[in-house]
């Protein structure tokens, strides 16, 4: 399914459907997710905004500016076809490079920053469930906008168990959106309904799974 054309570039809700995929691009969502967990800790610890800055920008540089130079630079050379890396074939050096820039993300978080337990191991989490992303995708194209986004769920629901603070409406919303994200990626022929569901799982999995093992510790 990932040779199909695209559905005509004339439909509104194929625009519609490319905007929500670039809204909720993969890289984007880590940042994302320290803006909320940053927005949420400052009524239980009083972290100065100094500090706040240099853990979003620290996100945004690892999660994304450095994994998203090396696309661009790959699309320029004629490596990638495009940035959403369509055909798998060709995410396999973009994937290696990424999850290891997560893993110096996961560092900065842990050894750099020194931040809770939680986002250390969501980062973690993150950082495998991108490993297995790059394994999948050699034999089934499984939707790495939506393990994206289901690490940001598992990441709020984290949250809500170290803290013990109500993410009910958070994960509400992360719910819908990833409704939305679905429709979009299988809309406009990325993906199949079971790739992106199980992506979704996957990184739900992935960042929920060591918090809870170490909660239970």
């Amino acid at each position: 399914m990932a040779d199909l054309p695209p559905p005509p570039m004339n439909n509104t809700l194929y625009h519609i459907s490319r905007a929500i995929s670039a809204i909720l691009y993969p890289m984007f969502i880590p940042t994302y997710g320290m803006l909320i967990y940053f927005l949420a800790l400052r009524s239980l610890i009083s972290y100065p905004a100094p500090l706040i800055w240099i853990g979003v920008i620290g996100t945004l540089v690892f999660t994304c500016l450095l994994p998203l130079s090396v696309i661009l630079v790959m699309i320029h050379r004629g490596n990638l076809t495009d940035i959403y890396i369509r055909n798998p074939k060709q995410r396999t050096m973009p994937y290696v490079y990424s999850t290891i820039c997560y893993g110096f993300w996961t560092y900065f978080c842990g050894s750099v920053m020194h931040l809770p337990l939680f986002i250390v191991l969501t980062a973690a989490g993150a950082t495998v469930a991108l490993l297995l992303v790059l394994l999948i995708n050699r034999t089934w194209k499984i939707s790495a906008h939506l393990a994206a986004l289901g690490g940001l769920f598992g990441g709020m629901m984290s949250f809500s168990l170290s803290t013990g603070v109500s993410a009910t409406w958070a994960l509400i919303g992360c719910s819908v959106t990833a409704l939305l994200l679905m429709f979009a990626r299988v809309y406009d022929e990325s993906h199949t309904p079971l790739q992106v569901v199980c992506g979704y799982l996957l990184g739900t999995l992935a960042t929920f799974i060591p918090n809870l093992i170490a909660e239970a510790i």
